[in-house]
């Protein structure tokens, strides 16, 4: 029997890593011919961003292995931190080409049987392309986002090379840009800070490039709930074969780490208390967070609303270390305005760290605030739950216009909030994020009909016969012919 070894390389990054190993487990149990290794790059020595990477790697197939790339000498990673971080994470991984050249080169020596069928990189790990063509094979991408950012990048790449523009030049702009992948024209205010500044661009304009040398794109997404934007990809004659295979998540029932399956219990405790689709729960990804200020604000939102909630509220990390995890506060009452706890004890919940999909599946939980990263966007679709949009950093202000101004998914908080370098961080007042809250829990509104729909959709898409399950199946035919042409050579 044809054996194929495929090499994951996510890039660094819990967020990356979780969606890769998933996939990778439904390639396995999909086709038995198939091994795959992932390959682990750590940014940090961060002890919680550590645990949770080895606490992913738990209960997986046998035909599943993962590799630990040897960290960088310290004195080099420091060296690298002072460029600023875009320009640090593509020398780091151009300073691990060597090393994941000599681990391709030991997996092959240890397998007798298997071929090589290609290496699956994420998109930030474009060097990487490289060692494939050494090796002689393919090299895919697994798009983490949604295939509308996929199309954003293709298209400031397009404007740079085909019509001299940067993409940069529209910071602080109020136009309106016609970008093939959205069926809208989209704010420039929308546009992801990284790509606003000159040294952003450069980095983005290259990764598009090579991403264009790619044999195939496999973005976590569903044709359903992306058709335009697959459309538009598919269309460009200069973009790789497309297949998308989502939502790729990572279900409740494993997602406990070291944070504690004490703290886990509790929290579904008080849900369980709760009435059904009675609770707001506000999360912001691993790394969101907000100053003094802004919690006093939401706090003031959640009072005025009078909702039920769970929110997941952590400190800033003062670690200047890069991809240092957030903290939880060993006492909420330092942040939050007086009396403020004992005031919603009835209602509200404030906790750390979040078993995020465990949350969302339970029933008690009728709206997700959310800063709109990808993975949490398709949780909550996946759950059923409705999303309020308050993006903080790197696409997410364009996936929250995709899911309010043109999926009708999600209400808005405020859409064009950033939270980065490039300017002033707006404060939003209580009352904007009340109204964003009420919008949001209307138990009649109509985007809640369409995410029960959506929710429904999605999950056909990944049952056998669904568009995402038959494309996942062609992209396992498309490995699989690779072995085949090796044998035939």
């Amino acid at each position: 029997m044809m054996k194929a070894e495929v090499i994951f390389i996510p890039a660094p990054g819990v967020g990356h890593l979780v969606s890769t190993i998933e996939f990778s487990k439904l390639l396995i149990s999909r086709d038995d011919r198939i091994s795959i290794s992932i390959l682990i790059m750590n940014l940090s020595s961060d002890a919680s961003i550590l645990a949770i990477t080895q606490s992913l790697q738990k209960d997986v197939p046998d035909r599943l292995a993962f590799v630990d790339i040897p960290a960088l000498d310290e004195t080099i990673m420091t060296g690298l931190q002072s460029k600023g971080y875009l320009n640090f994470l593509m020398s780091f991984l151009e300073i691990q080409k060597t090393k994941v050249r000599d681990i391709v080169a030991s997996i092959l020596s240890r397998s007798v049987s298997s071929k090589l069928a290609g290496l699956v990189i994420d998109f930030f790990c474009t060097p990487m392309i490289d060692v494939a063509n050494e090796f002689n094979v393919p090299t895919y991408v697994f798009f983490t986002s949604a295939a509308a950012s996929l199309g954003f990048m293709f298209y400031s790449q397009s404007l740079k090379d085909n019509e001299n523009q940067e993409i940069y030049e529209y910071k602080d702009s109020d136009a309106e840009l016609s970008i093939p992948s959205f069926s809208n024209p989209v704010p420039a205010k929308v546009l992801p800070s990284v790509m606003l500044s000159k040294d952003g661009s450069d980095i983005f304009t290259n990764i598009s490039r090579r991403l264009r040398e790619t044999k195939a794109i496999v973005v976590n997404t569903v044709m359903e709930l992306e058709a335009h934007s697959i459309k538009s990809l598919v269309e460009d004659e200069n973009t790789p074969l497309m297949h998308h295979v989502g939502p790729i998540i990572k279900l409740a029932n494993g997602e406990s780490t070291s944070q504690g399956q004490l703290s886990n219990q509790a929290i579904i405790s008080w849900l369980d208390s709760q009435p059904p689709s009675s609770v707001v729960f506000l999360c912001f990804g691993s790394m969101g967070t907000f100053d003094p200020e802004q919690v006093t604000e939401i706090a003031c939102a959640l009072e005025l609303s009078g909702q039920r909630f769970l929110w997941c509220l952590r400190r800033p990390s003062q670690e200047k270390e890069t991809g240092a995890l957030p903290k939880n506060y060993e006492n909420y009452n330092e942040v939050l305005p007086e009396g403020f706890l004992e005031r919603t004890a009835e209602i509200g919940k404030v906790i750390g760290w979040a078993p995020q999909v465990t949350i969302l599946s339970h029933p008690s939980v009728g709206g997700f605030v959310s800063h709109c990263g990808w993975n949490s966007i398709l949780e909550s679709i996946w759950c059923g739950v409705p999303i309020a949009a308050w993006p903080m950093y790197a696409e997410q202000q364009l996936n929250a216009f995709k899911l309010v101004k043109e999926l009708g998914l999600a209400v808005e908080i405020k859409m064009d909030y950033r939270k980065d370098n490039v300017g002033p961080t707006v404060l939003v007042k209580a009352e904007e994020i009340e109204r964003g809250i009420s919008c949001l829990m209307d138990e009649e509104s109509e985007m809640r009909k369409k995410v029960k729909e959506m929710k429904d959709t999605c999950r056909k898409a990944t049952a056998e016969g669904g568009s995402s399950y038959d494309s996942a199946g062609q992209f396992i035919e498309d490995l699989m012919s690779n072995i085949r042409n090796k044998r035939g050579a």
